[in-house]
């Protein structure tokens, strides 16, 4: 093995199976990227420029917009150009920032989906010591150590990466650097990469999840207890319930796809994967602006006094 080079170039061939349609895909991959940025900036605009939302549960809203926002950015614009203009190279530095970047804002969506749960918890359940609860000194307790933990298993993940010699081509299978496309190209053992991926996987996705679970088995049992006066306050619960759902059921398919191939053509591994990363970001705006009755309401009345608005509405 001393004679064979390790590739620190990559060409990124998701969707290659689809030849001359290839560049199809731009048109409906860019228009998930449009209503992304559109759909995540007016709520954030909204969230930030209306002071009666500036209580914690709406703050979280706007937090996870600005995650939603953000994770498209870093591989959305290259992948278009590669559906146009077969712009398809990478360095592998520049894989191994791309991975831990993504996989660091990925994995901190399912943290916010945490504190959101969390603030439903303590609203609900200890309404009288909510604004204690969630005052920032204290709610730093529950934010610090989730962030620490995403931030040192991906760079673990990508540590071990980069020491890999890749000797089985320098075509990764997929849009963007994820973890396994990559390593798959490696020669020698990579028992330790898929470990590591899947231990990640328990730690940040698995770990999340049933901290949410655990938390709306509590807050619905609570809810059931108070009877109607509980119902309301349940409202904004099913609304996060709705996201929580959508994003891990994504997740799981993503990561199934990707480890199960018995049959499964690549450009189905590859959307999957993808979808991941970019539907949560249009899905979880839209749902945020039409089941939150006071988000929905500013949102109306900020896009009734748009000028351009108004143009199109009297024209």
């Amino acid at each position: 093995m001393e004679n064979v080079s390790s590739h620190k170039h990559f060409v990124l061939d998701g969707f290659n199976e689809l030849g001359a349609l290839r560049p199809v895909l731009f048109i409906p991959f860019f228009i998930m990227f449009v209503v992304s940025l559109l759909a995540n900036s007016l709520l954030l605009y909204v969230v930030i420029s209306q002071r009666s939302l500036h209580s914690p549960m709406y703050i979280l809203i706007a937090v996870m917009a600005c995650v939603d926002l953000s994770l498209p950015v870093f591989f959305v614009p290259n992948m278009l150009l590669s559906f146009l203009f077969d712009w398809r190279g990478i360095s592998l530095i520049g894989c191994l920032v791309q991975m831990h970047i993504m996989h660091f804002v990925g994995g901190f969506q399912s943290t916010v989906l945490v504190w959101m749960a969390l603030d439903r918890y303590f609203a609900i359940c200890t309404p009288l010591y909510y604004h204690e609860y969630m005052a920032l000194p204290r709610f730093l307790k529950f934010v610090i150590p989730p962030l620490f933990r995403n931030f040192f298993v991906n760079t673990v993940i990508v540590t071990l990466a980069g020491r890999l010699s890749f000797c089985f081509g320098n075509m990764i299978n997929h849009c963007f650097c994820e973890h396994m496309a990559l390593v798959e190209l490696a020669c020698g053992s990579t028992a330790i990469n898929s470990l590591v991926g899947l231990i990640s996987v328990c730690l940040v996705i698995v770990v999340d999840f049933i901290c949410i679970a655990a938390s709306y088995v509590v807050i619905i049992s609570s809810v059931l207890k108070s009877g109607k006066s509980g119902i309301k306050a349940l409202h904004t619960c099913i609304t996060h319930i709705v996201v929580i759902t959508v994003t891990l059921t994504i997740v799981l398919i993503a990561f199934l796809s990707y480890r199960i191939r018995n049959g499964l053509p690549a450009a189905i591994r590859v959307f999957f994967s993808t979808m991941y990363m970019l539907f949560p970001s249009c899905f979880n705006p839209i749902i945020y602006g039409i089941r939150t009755t006071e988000i929905r309401q500013h949102i109306v009345k900020t896009l009734t006094s748009c000028r351009f608005v108004q143009t199109v509405l009297h024209s």
